[in-house]
């Protein structure tokens, strides 16, 4: 078979840079045929010593308009894919889709005035795609990046989300983006701290983005630890903030890749 009629490209990668001992990131080319709609996410597969392709899914970080593609990583313990992946240096090779999957994009919603983003640990790789891409900026009055991990040290990107507001391309529409950082495990100053679902519950996490969660105007993303999502979604659902399906509106949109 070659490699036109396999379903994936033969990439290179171009940086990795370790965060903590068990997050990096990873800078890759991009083949000139591969599409994505921010949001989205792509397999990448690692050959191992074997001669076998372990396969995992993840979302690009970078902009649909980059000519390299972004992405963020936990390392596993012991876990058969990002043992491997973690180990390779610049110059390796990299196995990646030829076709982006996934539906934590922002024609999820075909109405709304506020946009809220709920990330915890590497569920913030999408958010940095859609924010690096002019739409939202665009159609949203508001919008609210809420990074939550465990430490000060894991969260990543900071600089990046620094920045963001400030791109030429923006035009002064950096101002509609509000950051809240949160942390579970210690106190860290400028951060907010618990988990997002206390937070919501509390009021806390609406009184630090000075905006309310309601049906009428909140449009909402979840991406990351998988409790994290059930326990939102329900506690969203709560107040009328519904899951956004193909046959029906609603205000919640979810990614279930992991």
């Amino acid at each position: 078979m070659t490699v036109s009629e396999e379903k994936f490209t033969r990439q290179r990668l171009l940086e990795v840079q370790t965060l903590t001992p068990t997050l990096f990131t990873l800078r890759t080319t991009r083949d000139p045929g591969f599409r994505f709609t921010a949001g989205q996410f792509a397999r990448l597969g690692v050959r191992k010593p074997s001669g076998s392709i372990v396969w995992r899914a993840y979302s690009m970080v970078s902009a649909p308009h980059d000519e390299f593609l972004d992405f963020f990583s936990i390392v596993v313990p012991d876990g058969e894919f990002t043992s491997e992946l973690s180990c390779l240096d610049p110059g390796d090779e990299l196995l990646i889709d030829k076709q982006a999957f996934g539906f934590l994009t922002l024609d999820r919603f075909p109405d709304g005035r506020d946009l809220w983003l709920l990330a915890t640990g590497t569920g913030l790789a999408p958010f940095l795609s859609i924010l690096q891409d002019f739409e939202v900026w665009q159609r949203f009055e508001r919008i609210v990046l809420v990074y939550s991990a465990r430490t000060g040290s894991e969260l990543a990107y900071q600089q990046l989300i620094r920045e963001l507001p400030e791109r030429e391309y923006l035009e002064g529409l950096g101002s509609k983006l509000t950051y809240l950082p949160v942390v579970t495990r210690e106190r860290v100053p400028g951060a907010l701290s618990g988990r997002i679902t206390t937070l919501i519950e509390s009021g806390e996490l609406e009184r630090a983005a000075d905006l309310k969660l309601t049906p009428e105007h909140s449009r909402i993303m979840l991406c990351g630890n998988p409790q994290m999502i059930e326990d939102t979604r329900a506690l969203l659902k709560s107040r009328d903030l519904n899951l956004a399906l193909t046959r029906r509106p609603g205000q919640v949109a979810v990614e279930n890749y992991w």
